[in-house]
């Protein structure tokens, strides 16, 4: 039987009140009438609409971003102070030679220059990668050579342990420009003193003619072998970033947002930089490494009142209990969403009971640039499920049926290949260098995106699982996450994963990895005690025939469980490209 937790009693009005009349009235034409557009009609920049504009009007002198360090330091950006940073950036490379269209790079930490430099080359119209400051040379070496990067934007230690030994590997790379970390920075060969440059650039900046269609972001995604994918996106992409900031996130004039996602990751990107800077509302960005003492000390210091942050966050924070999260007091918290791995149900209603308020799952890929399915602040949730569609965002059930064509099933509750009709602002634009990997993404009008789901008779969508994870069991198709969030609801557990494990006579058989939340120990007693758990939850049918203990699952660090990786380790597989690995996995 499916729970329902009813939507709590709202703070402010929901942007989206009523979803039925919101799908009837939503046009992508008046979505993108909402956003200025570059003066004299000069095109679509994400970087004016995110930045410039607000810095010309009234919001000139509202906080846009502050800046928590790792030392205790913290910087405080208005729009107005943004604007001027950004320009000082676009202009150091223009002062460069940098042209449009030219690939620029950063590595850094959640720090400001990390913020401005993005930002700072969109305004000059050059493509912008932020990468993770966790990747070792070799993942960094990889995505500059496929990316074709000019720019670099780091640190002086991280360019000296990651970037240094791999110049001359990088012959297209002309410029690096290194963030000082201490006041007498000395000179690093090859490089330039990025706060010597940013203090003599002009502090005005005139954005070029801007198509819609041009390159804005580049973002790499993991492949399941061989290298990452690195997919493209356009400036009309903040079109969606925009109203999926109102519409999904609920963003309102006086809210303080603060996501967790480092930029290295698309959710970082889209919803840490570009969506709450084009709603023109304050957000915190924090340097430090997760802590969850310190994550309710942010939440409750900077009075946070929209919280977006991902599954694995959130099952860290359920380790320590809702006795931890009592503690402080939330007053201004009125929404926490979460993003990167289905949300299993426990999470859901952990969030009530830790902050009185449930958790909101949604849906989106690196490819979509942007929120897709969501659960709004307006509507029940069924925990476990993703939600439904954004207006403006046709989603399908499908069953593929040849080369270039799929069957769009209408009945409920029957599962196939999650797909989204053309048209959104934010779809990527292509893999680069890729075409004929971009072209197999598409049947016809539908994008094709990997997942499996089904849709239930309300209209809620729940993910299955990838298309690769999905186990064949004695003729039975079974979705890993579905077995994950049985597991999860046994008092000793406190993350599972599931893969299909190779069987003579079943083909597969389902296995289970299992990390135990602390005070549990692994023995064989509680090992039977899941299995038993489990086939009561599940039918012996679904339930796993063997449980391992772990201490972590592998994930990426956009919080995704890599069950390709645990069924690699299980059965002595290549392991395939592992650069998105969150460390210690």
């Amino acid at each position: 039987m499916t729970i329902i937790v009813k939507k709590p009693a709202a703070k402010v009005a929901p942007n989206l009140a009523d979803y039925s009349a919101a799908l009837a009235a939503f046009s992508w034409d008046a979505a993108r009438r909402s956003l200025d557009g570059l003066p004299g009609g000069a095109g679509l920049n994400i970087a004016h609409e995110a930045v410039d504009r607000h810095a010309q009007g009234p919001r000139a002198a509202h906080l846009a971003l502050r800046c928590l360090g790792k030392n205790g330091m913290v910087r405080d950006f208005t729009y107005r102070n943004l604007a001027v940073e950004t320009s000082r950036f676009a202009n150091v490379l223009a002062g460069l030679g940098v042209q449009p269209g030219e690939r620029v790079f950063v590595l850094a930490g959640r720090i400001p220059e990390l913020y401005i430099a993005v930002l700072g080359a969109l305004k000059q119209r050059c493509v912008v990668s932020p990468l993770f400051s966790a990747f070792g040379p070799e993942p960094i070496h990889t995505r500059f050579a496929l990316g074709s990067g000019s720019v670099l934007v780091t640190s002086e230690s991280l360019y000296q342990r990651k970037v240094a030994g791999l110049r001359e590997r990088l012959p297209q790379l002309k410029h690096v420009l290194l963030v000082s970390e201490s006041s007498n920075p000395a000179g690093v060969p090859g490089t330039l003193d990025l706060v010597t440059l940013m203090r003599d650039a002009n502090p005005d900046f005139t954005i070029g003619p801007t198509d819609p269609e041009d390159r804005a972001l580049l973002h790499f995604t993991s492949g399941t072998t061989g290298k990452p994918k690195g997919a493209v996106h356009v400036h009309q992409a903040v079109v969606a970033h925009h109203i999926t900031g109102r519409l999904a996130l609920d963003f309102h004039p006086d809210d303080v947002f603060w996501c967790t996602a480092d930029p290295g990751w698309v959710t970082g990107t889209s919803y840490g930089i570009i969506s709450p800077l084009t709603n023109g509302i304050t957000s915190i960005v924090d340097e430090g490494d997760f802590d969850a003492e310190r994550w309710y000390r942010i939440l409750a210091e900077q009075k946070v009142s929209v919280w977006y942050t991902a599954p694995t966050a959130v099952r860290m924070m359920m380790k320590g209990g809702a006795e931890l999260a009592r503690r402080h007091a939330f007053p201004q918290l009125r929404f926490i969403a979460s993003v990167g791995e289905p949300l299993n149900p426990q999470a859901v209603l952990w969030g009530r009971d830790a902050f009185g308020l449930p958790i909101h799952d949604n849906w989106w890929q690196t490819e979509t640039g942007g929120i897709m399915i969501a659960n709004y602040p307006a509507m029940d949730i069924k925990p476990g499920s993703m939600g439904k569609p954004l207006p403006g965002v046709e989603a399908a059930v499908v069953k593929r049926a040849g080369d270039n064509a799929v069957e769009v099933i209408t009945a409920p509750n029957i599962e196939g290949e999650l797909a989204l009709k053309r048209g959104w602002p934010s779809m990527f634009r292509g893999y680069l260098n890729e075409d004929e990997r971009y072209r197999k993404c598409f049947a016809g009008e539908w994008y094709l995106t990997g997942d499996l789901a089904k849709r239930d008779t309300d209209g809620y969508f729940w993910f299955v699982g990838r298309a690769d994870d999905v186990i064949k069991s004695s003729g039975h198709l079974i979705g890993p996450f579905e077995v994950e969030s049985a597991l999860m609801e046994h008092p000793a557990v406190s993350e599972a994963g599931v893969i299909g494990k190779p069987d003579p006579v079943q083909l597969e058989t389902v296995k289970a990895f299992v990390a135990l939340k602390p005070g549990f120990e692994a023995n064989e007693a509680l090992r039977r005690d899941l299995l038993g758990f489990a086939r009561k939850q599940l039918g012996a049918a679904v339930a796993p025939k063997e449980i391992d203990f772990v201490a972590n699952l592998p994930k990426t660090r956009s919080g995704k469980i890599m069950r390709r990786l645990l069924k690699a380790r299980e059965l002595g597989l290549p392991e395939g490209d592992t650069s998105m690995l969150e460390s210690g996995t």
